[in-house]
């Protein structure tokens, strides 16, 4: 842990203090500052590869860097700066953007897990907290207009489709489903539970003979468009001022506080983060100096960490961020005769599958066992995993999808959190500047307006206001004290 040693004074980058502009004549300041602007104008103006987003100069100080521009990183960008609005200068560091600046397009946020999801939420987990950011994203995501509409523009739209998610349970699965239920509605979840003569009645369509209870989630459940989400975040943050840039976190830059205490060691000096170098689109580099650094870079966090030596270090250092890309499949296909509404269901087994778009077309997918993990150098498609894995199940659960033909098909990555599948929220306790919010594996997108909200609380009032995310923190990952979820699709 880190300690201040008295008040410490307000932080300025290296080299940002002049001397001699303490005596500089007002006027021959403002007239030097014209004169910078203008040069630095016009050298973009003439530089097709100098273009950042927002057409903004590139800022070499900023208050806040968040280290990716997916729909968490863009949530926490959005309750920062909604939240202090001129008063902190924010910056959001995103490898995957286009050169579009007006809308989000299918060249944009192509690798993104955000973009890639499959857009579910619900209430139906086993943890606390979970619960309690679902029902929180879910109010936002209703309220959407309220929060997001940009003055003089069209109000964001979410394609938000409520019709349920259904957890199914064997026997063996049915003293979980109750446990979990139970603290589901102690936290005034919408869910239900349905017997198997239920679920003949309200599904027809399904065949539940091996099935013993079902958990269903009725209000504020059911999916909704990831891609309209991340562009509606991502739209405000930039209207209130959020510099989005192109680029790649290379490298973090180091620093000595002696004002600051190693509470490991008082002998020690505390070495603390304070700049990342950032390769940009054109192949060069710049230095960016931040007050504070927040990791929302979904799979690739894990990588990012560890160039600040998070994993690599001594001490509370040596603990890695235990976060990795796993790829999913998704299929889209068609059977003629299956319903036309039907829940998102959650199979025993693990497959998923839901209804998208019209005329009789479904999503389906599942997360393979540890031991046939796919290799994540690409986003290609194993399309034998849905005959091998796949279909076999969906025709015995939906006898009608027997007929089903795969359309098409994608792959996205999970910010895969390999210690104990649940997010890593909150400070480094090596570093006082360093914050997470990553490996969120599989359930990022339901959750990223509460995840924005908590992250703001935490850097603005010093702690969590609203949801209590202590147990979330880096802290469990050191003490060995690893927080389920049972319920991971």
């Amino acid at each position: 842990m880190i300690k201040h040693k008295g008040d410490l004074p307000t932080r300025q980058p290296d080299n940002f203090y002049d001397p001699d502009a303490i005596h500089e004549n007002p006027l021959k300041r403002c007239k030097r500052f014209i004169k910078r602007d203008i040069n630095e104008l016009w050298k973009k103006a003439n530089d097709p590869f100098d273009e950042f987003e927002d057409d903004k100069i590139f800022p070499k100080t900023v208050d806040i860097l968040i280290v990716g521009g997916g729909v968490i990183g863009s949530s926490i960008a959005y309750w920062l700066q909604n939240k202090c609005r001129d008063g902190l200068t924010i910056a959001v560091i995103e490898k995957d953007l286009s050169v579009n600046k007006s809308v989000l397009s299918t060249q944009e946020y192509a690798k993104a897990s955000s973009v890639l999801s499959c857009g579910g939420i619900r209430q139906q987990f086993s943890l606390k907290e979970n619960i309690e950011l679902s029902q929180f994203s879910a109010e936002f995501l209703r309220d959407i207009k309220d929060y997001l509409t940009i003055p003089e523009q069209q109000p964001p739209e979410i394609n938000f489709n409520p019709s349920g998610y259904l957890f199914l349970a064997t026997k063996n699965g049915v003293d979980t489903m109750l446990k979990n239920h139970k603290l589901q509605k102690e936290l005034n979840a919408n869910v239900e539970l349905l017997s198997k003569d239920m679920m003949k009645t309200k599904f027809p369509w399904l065949n539940v003979d091996d099935i013993e209870l079902g958990s269903l989630g009725t209000l504020n459940s059911g999916w909704f468009d990831p891609w309209s989400l991340l562009n509606a975040l991502r739209s405000k943050a930039k209207s209130l001022g959020t510099y989005y840039i192109e680029g790649e976190v290379e490298d973090f830059g180091f620093k000595v506080d002696t004002s600051i205490m190693v509470e490991e060691d008082p002998n020690k000096e505390y070495e603390g983060v304070n700049s990342v170098k950032v390769k940009l689109k054109d192949g060069g580099t710049q230095q960016m100096v931040f007050g504070i650094c927040i990791v929302a870079a979904g799979a690739e966090s894990g990588n990012v960490a560890r160039l600040a030596k998070v994993g690599n270090g001594k001490g509370f250092l040596s603990t890695p961020l235990p976060i990795e890309p796993r790829k999913r499949f998704v299929y889209y296909y068609h059977a003629p005769k299956g319903p036309s509404i039907s829940p998102m269901v959650i199979d025993p087994s693990g497959t998923y599958f839901r209804p998208d778009s019209f005329d009789n077309h479904y999503i389906c997918g599942k997360s393979p066992c540890d031991t046939e993990e796919p290799e994540t150098g690409n986003l290609d498609v194993d399309h034998d995993f849905f005959e091998k894995d796949i279909w076999a199940t969906l025709a015995h659960r939906v006898p009608a999808f027997e007929e089903a033909k795969v359309k098409s098909s994608w792959a996205g990555f999970y910010d895969y959190n390999w210690y104990d599948q649940n997010a890593v929220i909150g400070a480094h306790p090596s570093y006082f500047n360093l914050f997470f919010a990553a490996g969120f594996s599989g359930h990022g997108i339901q959750q990223a307006p509460a995840i924005g909200r908590a992250v703001m609380e935490m850097i603005t009032e010093s702690g969590y206001n609203t949801i209590d995310l202590s147990r979330l923190g880096f802290g469990r990952l050191i003490a060995e004290q690893p927080l389920y979820e049972e319920n991971i699709v």
